[in-house]
């Protein structure tokens, strides 16, 4: 054994070790026991804010002033505060949501009732002033806030929105005394954050080759962050699903675009990750350089978008195109007779259907048909109205999916940009105390980077026509009106054929919804990807379910069937059907 510090040396910190419980307003109830009693963690965070949430938030605080925050972590810490104090685990999560201050007080309240004493502390600052017309404006706040509790002695700190990745960079910044300006270690937190804020996407969940794994059950991730900022990613021991190169990547990429991943206390620089198997279920993240945050902060404001309708015909059997035309001439003859018609009218014929089928459910197609208006009664019995009375006199075989409703609201995200410098967060410690977080130092405009160079593309060889999917993963996911595509594949001469092959142009071919739309691609080496972009594929956003797939969390999927020619030399030949087309 080599000599021991010199006198007067500080050991080192010990690494933080972080869990994430939740992904989603409505993920795994028992996640929190399973952290908290599955091995050793030392901070326990929570995920529960999305744009859709925001908006069923609000609508819930306008009912009663009492709430707009997500009941579900309560529930969870009936059990979970006993477990926490004692394992001496601290706990982090953004289920404040519109009410932070209201969930501190009820988790106090809590707290007495089941008889553990805890410290709770709450972050504030986050709501703007409500523009006429909408619901509710917050800004995302970065985890300075929530560092500011931790330091205070705060067990349990609960936010309103703040981003996804402070629920890791504010405890990792408390725990090793990180300033503002150090920029790499905040980033390689952040970027550990953005990996966890997902929950199981991290360890096998939604995860392009989801067959090469048990996934059945997988365990919620955690990191053990370093003082550096580098981070392993893994999760507990005999727990469910796995955690590799390619699960890391495949949730580095979602929800992402640039290389420059700005965040209210420090912007990441994905083209600097480095990833690496530390052993099983074991992935270390290292290298990431951080760069000053920008001078503004992200806002998120809902409204109510107006009222919309859904009714979805089976259509069975034989001749589906024409049975689907004239359901459609025959609401365009009911619009007609009732002297209006809903502002937006959309059709999409699924062709579920199979010739010769053995069974009715896989002879049958889809036929949705969606209308939206600002005025409740165009979208209403209008359009119930008219399915219903179809039900005797219009294609054989005639039924729904479910019985034609009155319709509903529908509501709309919107982002915009606030200077930080306005934004007062303030840091409610468990005295009581006030303190006000003061916004960074430096910041710095975005801009964006020169494309990187690409790899050597491959040889001219022959190829056959294959799905994409046969060598490259993907995952999808929305931001506002906007879909990201991340694309990746997991050795240098698929990524030579790939980064060269899958342009823009290439991807619009592929998935033609996207034809008309702006496409920006952008070029991630180390981690052999790419990631598109897709601006307003969305709509209003995925509470205006404009869509099929309103947060475009299937586009991924839907590019990796898509076919077209791929070397020979990337694939595996013997588990490809012998139909394949070869190309010299």
């Amino acid at each position: 054994m080599g000599p021991g510090p010199g006198k007067g040396a500080v050991p080192p910190v010990p690494p933080l070790r972080i869990g994430n419980a939740s992904g989603f307003y409505g993920d795994r109830f028992d996640a929190v026991r399973d952290m908290l009693t599955g091995g050793p963690l030392d901070v326990l965070t929570g995920d529960y804010l999305a744009e859709l949430t925001m908006l069923i938030l609000a609508r819930s605080r306008f009912k009663d002033p009492g709430r707009g925050y997500a009941t579900t972590f309560l529930r969870q810490l009936e059990d979970g505060l006993g477990l926490a104090h004692e394992r001496g685990v601290k706990i982090v999560a953004n289920a404040g949501g519109l009410n932070p201050a209201g969930l501190a007080d009820a988790v106090r309240e809590l707290a007495e009732k089941v008889g553990v004493p805890v410290r709770v502390a709450h972050v504030e600052g986050d709501s703007l002033p409500v523009p006429e017309g909408f619901l509710a404006a917050n800004a995302y706040l970065g985890g300075a806030g929530i560092a500011a509790c931790l330091r205070a002695g705060a067990d349990i700190v609960v936010t309103g929105r703040v981003t996804d990745a402070a629920l890791v960079s504010g405890p990792a910044a408390a725990h090793f005394g990180w300033g503002p300006d150090d920029h790499d270690a905040l980033a390689g937190a952040v970027v550990a954050g953005h990996v966890l804020e997902c929950g199981t996407q991290a360890t096998g969940g939604n995860y392009a080759f989801f067959g090469d794994h048990d996934i059945r059950r997988p365990g919620f991730p955690l990191a053990e962050i370093h003082a550096d900022g580098s981070s392993v990613i893994t999760k507990h021991d005999g727990t469910g699903g796995v955690v590799d190169v390619g699960t890391v990547t495949a949730q580095l990429l979602y929800e992402t675009g640039g290389a420059r991943y700005a965040g209210p206390d420090v912007t990441a620089r994905l083209d600097t990750v480095r990833l690496s198997q530390d052993g099983p279920d074991r992935v270390r993240i290292s290298g990431v350089r951080g760069e000053a945050p920008p001078p503004t902060l992200k806002a998120g404001l809902v409204r109510l978008g107006g009222w919309r309708n859904e009714v979805v015909f089976v259509l069975t059997g034989l001749d589906i195109e024409a049975k689907a035309q004239l359901v459609r001439d025959q609401f365009d003859d009911a619009f007609a007779r009732h002297g209006s018609r809903p502002a937006e009218v959309r059709w999409e014929l699924a062709r579920t259907d199979h010739a010769d089928a053995d069974s009715e459910e896989t002879a049958g197609a889809l036929l949705r048909l969606v209308v939206r208006d600002q005025d409740a009664e165009a979208v209403g019995r209008a359009v119930s109205g008219a399915a219903v009375e179809l039900a005797l006199g219009s294609y054989p075989g005639f039924h729904v999916t479910a019985p034609p409703g009155k319709g509903a609201p529908y509501g709309v995200f919107e982002a915009d940009f606030v200077p930080a410098a306005e934004v007062e967060q303030v840091a409610v410690l468990p005295d009581g105390g006030r303190v006000r977080v003061a916004e960074p130092a430096e910041t710095r405009v975005l801009a964006a980077l020169a494309e990187p160079a690409l790899p050597p593309a491959l040889p001219v060889q022959a190829t056959r026509r294959v799905p994409l999917g046969r060598i490259a993963g993907a995952r999808s996911g929305d931001k506002g009106g906007d879909a990201n595509v991340g694309v990746w594949v997991r050795d240098d001469e698929a990524w030579r054929w790939l980064a060269h092959e899958l342009t823009v142009e290439r991807f619009k071919e592929l998935l033609p919804e996207t034809g008309p739309l702006t496409v920006v691609r952008h070029v991630l080496p180390r981690l052999r990807a790419l990631n598109f972009v897709v601006h307003g594929l969305l709509g209003e956003g995925v509470a205006a379910q404009a869509r099929f797939d309103p947060q475009a969390k299937a586009v991924g999927e839907w590019l990796r069937s898509r076919c077209l020619p791929v070397p020979v030399s990337l694939l595996d030949t013997s588990a490809l059907p012998d139909t394949t087309e070869v190309n010299a």
